[in-house]
């Protein structure tokens, strides 16, 4: 092959010495790349680090307060960031414990100007680490008025709902009301989960218990136990607990009924009978039932007077239970309940009487059957757009919405809307004193 005047022929000995130049200068460029990268790397994530070291703590002004009863204030560079224990009106320092994208977690170092509704916790075992009850630390009366700015905001957030109409309910006792409790064990004694851990506090007095019950939580003793529930009715004195495994071997004060998981599987029946507005109704080991039993009144006069003037006709009691409302405001209608809990159904239809008729099955998988009145009282999760395409279905022109958590609340009371309800009444009760837990009755009308 010719070569042109000052070029090197490729197989010369010139060219070989030229190409292996090239290729060794070629490996140091690009080895020297790669050092600049590493170089670079260890630049930014010692950058990096001393950001960590700077924004994990620092100053935080508490502004609001937070579906699940943490306090949120805005970061330093923005972000939204959510604290433990924080009530609006702190001033605090904050150790970040999550970083995310968006937002941010973080548990209070120091209270450098405190809320005027920061109290010092009533109950010595909150310095424990007690899961029992998170809001301790705030004033029973702010804690009221948080909960209505939680279902506020939920329902103008979620639901898209302007200035919705949110009232407070009937007023509860903060304390001593709790009838039913799940604690689990710790060697032979019963106790709280500590928060956010599978530790167990054991207290010697709690608060929030009813004292029928505080009784059976404090002297009672459960060897060999994991779980014990207890369910005690305040207007008879019947008492239960429910132990797991077994009640072999476990003690409880006199009066109490004692029976082991084991037991119940093996097709033993246990309840309590227990009074509302002068109703007797049978609860059952495994039937749901409220917390409380004057909350459960007054969640029943609520709702009564929300379906006051509703048309005669059928009354659909949805996610029924034991029968509550079925039991206390069918009055002259024919209701209808839905349930799956097999418990609970035969709970119903024993509180409900013969003339009722329950129905096993979801409220998504129910065949809707004409009615004028709709109550409903879902899980936390609420209705769903499926349960309400079911309850739209049926024609009612009440619907009543027992619910107990304020962001489920905010979609369902959207769909309700969609659907051609409109939001006529939200009342808040203050069902569980000490805590962030909500439970409201809402009104719509089409």
């Amino acid at each position: 092959m010719a070569s042109f005047p000052g070029e090197v022929a490729p197989g010369s000995m010139a060219g070989r010495m030229l190409g292996r130049v090239a290729r060794r200068r070629s490996i140091v460029a690009a080895f020297c790349r790669v050092c600049h990268l590493r170089q670079r790397e260890s630049n930014n994530a010692e950058m990096k680090n001393e950001r960590s070291q700077t924004d994990s703590q620092f100053e935080l002004d508490i502004e609001r307060i937070a579906k699940g009863g943490d306090g949120v204030g805005v970061g330093p560079d923005g972000r939204v960031v959510f604290v433990a224990e924080g009530v609006p009106g702190d001033r605090v320092v904050v150790r970040i414990t999550v970083d995310k994208k968006r937002f941010r977690r973080g548990d209070i170092v120091e209270v450098v100007t405190p809320s005027p509704d920061r109290v010092q916790p009533p109950c010595p075992h909150v310095a424990d680490g007690c899961g029992g009850c998170d809001w301790q630390h705030i004033a029973v009366p702010a804690q009221h008025d948080l909960r209505l700015r939680i279902v506020t905001d939920a329902l103008e957030r979620i639901g898209k709902i302007a200035a919705p109409p949110v009232v407070s309910g009937a007023a509860l006792a903060g304390e001593r009301y709790r009838t039913a409790i799940r604690a689990a064990v710790d060697g032979d004694r019963a106790g709280y989960r500590a928060a956010a851990s599978h530790r167990v506090v054991v207290p010697d007095t709690c608060r929030i218990a009813h004292p029928l019950a505080e009784e059976i939580l404090i002297d009672g003793r459960f060897p060999g136990a994991t779980e014990v529930v207890i369910k005690v009715a305040a207007n008879t004195g019947e008492r239960m607990a429910v132990v797991s495994p077994t009640s072999e071997g476990c003690t409880v004060p006199d009066g109490v009924a004692l029976i082991g998981r084991d037991e119940l599987v093996d097709g033993k029946q246990a309840s309590i009978t227990e009074l509302v507005n002068g109703v007797a109704l049978r609860i059952s080991a495994d039937s749901f039932f409220q917390g409380r039993t004057d909350g459960a009144a007054a969640l029943v006069d609520a709702v009564a007077e929300m379906i006051a003037a509703a048309e005669e006709g059928t009354l659909v009691d949805a996610y029924c239970g034991g029968g509550l409302f079925g039991a206390l405001l069918g009055g002259e209608r024919n209701v209808v309940g839905i349930e799956s809990n097999r418990s609970s159904i035969a709970d119903a239809r024993h509180n409900l009487g013969p003339d009722a008729h329950v129905d096993e099955s979801s409220v998504e998988q129910w065949w809707p059957t004409s009615a004028r009145v709709v109550i409903a009282d879902p899980a936390r999760a609420g209705l769903g757009k499926a349960a309400v395409d079911v309850l739209v279905a049926t024609g009612a022109t009440t619907l009543v919405l027992v619910s107990c958590d304020s962001a489920s609340l905010g979609r369902d009371a959207a769909l309700l809307i969609a659907a051609g309800f409109s939001l006529r009444e939200v009342r808040v009760f203050d069902m569980f004193g000490h805590t962030s837990h909500i439970e409201t009755v809402s009104h719509f009308e089409r």
